[in-house]
């Protein structure tokens, strides 16, 4: 591994290597840091994934792994601990040899934009031009036992990554916050048996009730104690019998390295946790920075984020041309 890059990219999942595959094929010296703790892992397939359908969610990433590396970028494991503006930016070009041959290299940072420096647990430091955040989120799950037990198997939260597999089941949804009517109703297009846990949120009440009435969906007062493998037990020791259990958890971006460059998660406008607000393209507001998948679009299913991903790569590659381009002119006058 180099001290500097072009890009760095941090965070391994389908967004990151996304952005690095368009960007390695775009003959940018990047590097890929990764932390090794995939949202999906628990998952035994990605669903939704055209002409990947099924795959293990390891097994797509070793794939996508391969492909960066192909094309010369370069991947590490590894946790970052801090980002922040490199002070010393002229002196680095880290082109690496990505340029055709008898093109020569031009100083990699200090024109425009200035660069930044990752570090790493373990100290060391490396140097980028610009950054792409994929880390994704952290699934915030709900205090009750049984929950993290069954989590990526009997106990799934998206409709679209997991419906079909729990189709026809007795499902229960455990309320945990404002979007577990929808779920609900996301549900209900999966199973005709589908029952709402109100648990410690209030019961639905005016359209939502009206709602979850006219789709028969029925709503169990009374907080759940645990859930077990028959069903749901509630704290008064009544046992619902359910097969599977649907739970939307709190999404928050693993951001946190991102304080020292002013940038930190805001709440999502869906009530659903926190993200790192970005443009269309995954530009965020600190110049040199952009973000895709799960960090930006808490909703964002694989097939998603690895478009977001391969998106912010080329607007980088973009954003790097103008600026090389500007110093050429600079240099011809």
């Amino acid at each position: 591994m180099n001290d500097a890059y072009e890009v760095i990219v941090i965070g391994g999942g389908a967004a990151g290597l996304s952005g690095a595959l368009q960007l390695a094929r775009s003959r940018r010296n990047v590097l890929v840091v990764d932390a090794g703790r995939p949202r999906n892992a628990p998952a035994d397939g990605v669903h939704g994934l055209l002409g990947r359908e099924g795959m293990n969610p390891l097994e797509l990433l070793a794939r996508g792994r391969e492909e960066v590396r192909s094309y010369g970028g370069e991947i590490v494991e590894g946790d970052v601990v801090s980002a922040t503006r490199d002070g010393d930016g002229d002196a680095v070009d880290p082109t690496g040899g990505h340029r055709a041959q008898g093109v020569a290299a031009e100083p990699a940072v200090g024109r425009g934009i200035p660069g930044f420096v990752v570090e790493l647990a373990g100290g060391r430091r490396i140097r980028a031009k610009r950054l792409l955040v994929a880390a994704g989120l952290v699934d915030e799950l709900p205090d009750v036992p049984g929950v993290r037990e069954g989590w990526g198997h009997n106990v799934v939260h998206c409709p679209y990554c997991h419906g079909w597999e729990v189709r026809d089941q007795a499902i229960g949804v455990l309320a945990t916050g404002p979007m577990s009517v929808h779920q609900a109703l996301l549900f209900r297009q999966l199973s005709d048996d589908v029952q709402f846990f109100a648990h410690r949120q209030p019961p639905p009440a005016g359209e939502q009730a009206e709602q979850l009435a006219a789709r028969g969906i029925t709503v169990v007062t009374g907080e759940v104690d645990r859930l077990e493998e028959s069903g749901v037990r509630l704290k008064s020791g009544l046992l619902v019998p359910r097969q599977a259990i649907a739970v939307a958890t709190r999404m928050v971006a693993r951001s946190g390295f991102l304080s020292g460059l002013g940038l930190k998660p805001i709440e999502h406008p869906s009530g659903m946790g926190e993200h790192i607000p970005a443009d269309p393209t995954g530009r965020t507001e600190v110049p040199g920075v952009w973000v895709a998948g799960n960090v930006t679009d808490l909703s964002a299913q694989v097939g998603t984020a690895a478009a977001q991903g391969a998106m912010a790569g080329a607007q980088i590659n973009f954003d790097l041309i103008g600026e090389e381009t500007a110093a050429a002119v600079a240099r011809r006058r």
